[in-house]
């Protein structure tokens, strides 16, 4: 199951939130927050708190599973160009240059599959007694 948060009008351009959104596409959720939160860039700021969003959306619409068994994952990021303010700002000579002030939209997709592999402790104590171990020339023990 999937949950879809969206953020309208950030005041910041696609174009450099693009480049933030294209490094945590299709990561788990775990490792994305660890990107977000210490990406220098401001606009990491607002995809961080959409993931924390989503997560949140998440846990909602499945309260019967635990985060922690399940690997949530960014399914899709899409970030798309709102409007834009203009603006003018004075020129030498009595001119006017524009200055064109640009905001977007962000939609972030989370979801998340239950892990197939889950291995409880004793099981991993009895693999480890089964396993054979190797000598560093080869022979096994």
């Amino acid at each position: 199951m999937e949950a879809v948060v969206s953020l309208k009008k950030s005041p910041i351009a696609p174009r450099k939130m693009r480049l933030v959104a294209n490094l945590v596409k299709g990561l788990k959720a775990g490792q994305a927050f660890a990107i977000l939160k210490y990406e220098p860039k401001s606009c990491a700021i607002y995809l961080e708190k959409l993931l924390l969003a989503a997560i949140a959306s998440w846990q909602n619409k499945n309260p019967s599973t635990e985060l922690e068994v399940t690997d949530l994952y960014i399914k899709s990021i899409r970030v798309d160009s709102a409007g834009m303010l203009k603006r003018l700002k004075p020129a030498p000579q009595g001119r006017a240059h524009r200055i064109r002030k640009r905001y977007n939209h962000v939609t972030l997709v989370v979801d998340g599959s239950p892990s197939t592999q889950l291995i409880k402790k004793e099981e991993i104590a009895e693999m480890a007694n089964n396993t054979t171990k190797m000598t560093i020339d080869g022979t096994k023990n």
